[in-house]
């Protein structure tokens, strides 16, 4: 079967963290907050803790934590810290909030 289909209006992202730290899990409380405000229903949301999974932090070039990088819908975006600054979150999402 291989991975699940994403609607083209689905929005695909991964947030790398590390552990759990305040930053860390401040940056998880904030997002799941703005993507249910803003995008219910509308979007796929992984969390990659780099300390179990080095590998994969290595693969995606995850220079800072948190991170979050938005795959689909394109442009590809990459996002820095805790996710508390709703604006920048919204605009690195390209949502008009």
């Amino acid at each position: 079967m291989g991975a699940p289909a994403h609607s083209a209006h689905e929005y695909v992202l991964k947030l790398y963290v590390s552990g759990a730290s305040p930053n860390s899990l401040r940056a998880i409380d904030n997002l799941q907050h703005i993507l249910e405000t803003h995008l219910a229903g509308r979007y796929h949301l992984t969390i990659i803790d780099v300390r179990q999974d080095a590998a994969v932090a290595e693969q995606q070039q995850i220079i800072a934590l948190p991170m979050l990088i938005k795959d689909s819908p394109l442009p590809a975006r990459r996002l820095i810290g805790d996710m508390s600054d709703l604006r920048k979150v919204l605009n690195g999402l390209g949502i008009n909030g």
